[in-house]
């Protein structure tokens, strides 16, 4: 791995993102035992008055952060990559299980104990001393951490190559994530949330929730129940990443945080109870324990909160508490030409910060611009391994990562993907004047895959697996991916 003369300079540009932290941005062991007083995982208003501490600091360092090519003398080399052989079928699942490709330089890891984890990485860009259970009740308390457990991050358990991940400035948890949150009525919410502000919309059993960007922005994670079912929500800023996934494993139910560290300027988790990390992109354990498990993704579109309202009058929403959670710390992110804390090489297909709607499976992955889908509204397709889709298209979402408030953000619209058969019979749809309607019946449709007027009026599309990211952030992931319409 190259080295950067002004990798220094960088993390201390990108530590001021942390600023939910109420922290120095400092990373080490030694730096970070000064600190006294933990974050308070179940007090929501005081992690949220962490998160709104310095605006300021955060519209500096994201401007500063977004023109970092100028300092870096030339990216990082890629680990080389090759897609995992294995493919799991799901006979109740309209897709195959989605799985991180492994890196070749991994497969001859040892797997239990090593004399050196790090022999080999000319820099450690991260505080792997950090990672013990007495350091880590230092800053998430140790109601969720027993300082005296021994528990460590088992280093010399990893999938990629530590060269790979660097320090984004805050500590674990400098971020902090939101536990067992509450929730308010739509009413409320329309107190504080305008209509054209993204929101995740997630629907287990007969429960429905929006987690709004402008939550997530500032704890990047949420660990709730819904349906009685243990999630994760997770939102990576960096990469315009926004995930749900079950948060049990092995009978287990994990605690998600925040680490502090990134890998191809994404979000990467930790949990609590092993202290293994989880690259957020994929939902695969990457370092620890746990490394090589999956975690199960649950469909979850991110749509304007008017159209939340509009398909869930009786949901409910991430309760913002007054706490000022509709301004952006990411002031012009989403403009700029080259991401935050991004080594590696960019894909010259598309800007790096263009949107796409991406799936994958374990044989093909398919970016869907939305430039496209804005100018089509409906796009059909048919992808290997899984068939035919459709993808929808509404307009009226703005972007999370533009203005400084956010309402008042440059439109980008959401996308979702869905199986288009009804009773084993293929439907296929148009787009007339902003309305989507299939050509059988001509029923309408609405983002959310159901047809809310004429003959199948309540009929439910069966969604895909699919999820916005930035560009570069998909291609980084998924190389070898195509591009629809390219």
């Amino acid at each position: 791995m190259k080295q950067f003369g002004s990798i220094g300079l960088i993390i201390m540009i990108l530590a001021l993102i942390a600023a939910q932290c109420g922290s120095g941005g400092q990373s080490t062991a030694t730096e970070n035992s000064n600190r006294t007083d933990p974050v308070e995982q179940n007090d929501q208003a005081d992690q949220t008055d962490q998160a709104d501490q310095a605006d300021q600091n955060d519209r500096d360092a994201i401007a500063q952060a977004a023109s970092a090519e100028e300092t870096i003398a030339e990216p990082a080399e890629e680990t080389a990559v090759e897609e995992s052989a294995v493919e799991t079928a799901l006979d109740t699942a309209p897709e195959p299980a989605q799985t991180e490709p492994e890196p070749a330089a991994a497969k001859d890891e040892p797997e239990a104990a090593c004399d050196d984890p790090f022999a080999g990485v000319d820099n450690v860009r991260f505080a792997p001393e950090v990672w013990t259970a007495e350091q880590l009740a230092r800053f998430v308390g140790s109601d969720l951490i027993d300082p005296a457990s021994g528990l460590e991050t088992n280093f010399c358990i990893r999938s990629i190559d530590y060269a790979e991940i660097l320090s984004g400035g805050p500590p674990p948890d400098g971020i902090p994530p939101l536990d067992d949150p509450s929730f308010d009525p739509i009413e409320v919410g329309d107190e504080w949330l305008e209509d054209i502000q993204p929101v995740i919309a997630l629907l287990v059993g007969d429960e429905v929730k929006a987690y709004p960007l402008a939550v997530l922005t500032r704890h990047e994670i949420t660990n709730d129940v819904i349906g009685g079912v243990p999630v994760a929500v997770t939102f990576c800023p960096l990469c315009n990443s926004a995930i749900v996934f079950k948060r049990e494993v092995n009978g287990q139910t994990l605690r998600f945080g925040v680490s502090g560290n990134l890998r191809n300027s994404d979000l990467i988790m930790w949990d609590a109870q092993t202290l293994s990390w989880w690259q957020q992109f994929t939902g695969k354990a990457i370092v620890g324990e746990l490394t090589g498990a999956q975690l199960e993704m649950i469909p979850a579109p991110v749509v304007a909160w008017k159209d939340f309202k509009a398909a869930f009058p009786d949901g409910q929403v991430v309760s913002g508490g007054g706490r000022g959670y509709g301004t952006n710390p990411y002031i012009g992110y989403d403009s700029a030409e080259r991401p935050a804390l991004y080594l590696g090489t960019l894909d010259p297909r598309l800007p790096a910060l263009s949107r796409v709607l991406g799936y994958f499976n374990a044989r093909t992955a398919v970016a869907y611009p939305l430039s496209i889908l804005r100018e089509q509204g409906v796009v059909e397709d048919s992808i290997e391994r899984l068939g035919d889709v459709v993808i929808f298209y509404e307009p009226g979402q703005v972007s999370a990562l533009d203005q400084s408030i956010i309402a008042n953000s440059k439109e980008v619209g959401s996308a979702h993907m869905y199986l288009p058969e009804v009773n084993n019979r293929k439907l296929t749809f148009s787009y007339n004047n902003g309305i989507i309607t299939d050509n059988t019946t001509g029923s309408e449709w609405d983002i959310f895959g159901r047809a809310v007027s004429g003959e199948l009026k309540g009929v439910q599309l069966e969604p895909v697996l699919s999820h916005p990211h930035f560009w570069f952030a998909w291609a980084a992931f998924r190389s070898e991916t195509r591009i629809y319409g390219e």
